[in-house]
């Protein structure tokens, strides 16, 4: 442990699986206490398991697209233990819209915008100004490649995302003064439990290899390394780092669909 969080308390969504709970884990063995949240009963396992392995930590539920849910879990982590430095509002879901985008409706758009844009608005909204009265800190919030442009996700999840790192902006100019960063992590591909049926159905096909394969990579990425590209944002070592969306997509944000020429020996088979 090096200790890049000593002393400090950190709030993370979206901590019962995936890159909530890697980001839970990495923060406490950097020596943040965590408090972690998420509507699944799973973030007690998570926080079971920061204790398990020296940290403190403690467990939350709720709706990180609730006011009342995200203004009650800013208090908490005051209560527990005594500031707030550090939320990582990661949270999200995709909708789960089966077809096309003419087959969604309008309530399946209200929902992914609830929790994945005005979740992120809400963590700043309640989280800042706690932040800035311990002294400043930092705000992260999981947007995604599919917020750069099309062919990374459903239309409402990728409009969501792409209003992530637009919120990162304004909030950054909006905090101007207050002592409190605020940067996004853009995820690629990744294992998560969101995108666990894609995994699961390639490793069916036997095609687990092509998985991530547009990317020069050439495969998914780990919850680890987006919690990774997280801890940095929210570090000190990013002190001058605000109002940036940060891609961790193996470089598939790099380029515009196109095939390798012929020849080149990283070319994958087909």
């Amino acid at each position: 442990m090096s200790g890049r969080l000593e002393g400090k308390v950190a709030v993370v969504t979206g901590a019962a699986s995936g890159i909530g709970r890697a980001s839970a884990l990495l923060f406490a063995r950097e020596g943040a206490r965590v408090v972690a949240f998420d509507r699944a009963e799973g973030v007690h396992e998570t926080a079971e398991a920061v204790r398990a392995g020296g940290g403190r930590a403690v467990a939350r539920t709720g709706d990180a697209g609730s006011e009342d849910d995200i203004a009650a879990l800013v208090a908490a982590a005051g209560a527990e233990f005594g500031a707030l430095h550090l939320f990582f509002a990661n949270a999200g879901i995709t909708g789960g819209v089966r077809g096309g985008f003419f087959d969604a409706s309008p309530d399946d758009w209200a929902e992914v915008l609830r929790v994945n844009l005005i979740g992120p608005f809400l963590a700043v909204k309640h989280a800042a100004p706690a932040i800035r009265g311990a002294g400043g800190g930092a705000i992260a919030c999981t947007a995604s490649v599919a917020g750069l442009r099309s062919g990374a996700g459903p239309a409402q999840y990728s409009a969501s995302k792409a209003g992530v790192i637009n919120l990162v902006q304004t909030a950054a100019q909006q905090l101007a003064g207050t002592g409190v960063r605020i940067n996004a992590v853009l995820p690629g591909l990744t294992e998560t439990g969101m995108t666990r049926p894609l995994y699961d159905s390639a490793r069916a096909a036997g095609k687990e290899g092509r998985i991530g394969q547009l990317n020069p990579l050439l495969r998914g990425g780990e919850p680890e390394e987006i919690a990774a590209a997280a801890l940095f944002l929210l570090s000190d070592e990013a002190s001058y780092v605000n109002g940036q969306a940060l891609a961790v997509d193996g470089g598939l944000s790099s380029s515009h669909p196109t095939s390798r020429p012929p020849g080149d020996p990283n070319r994958p088979s087909s």
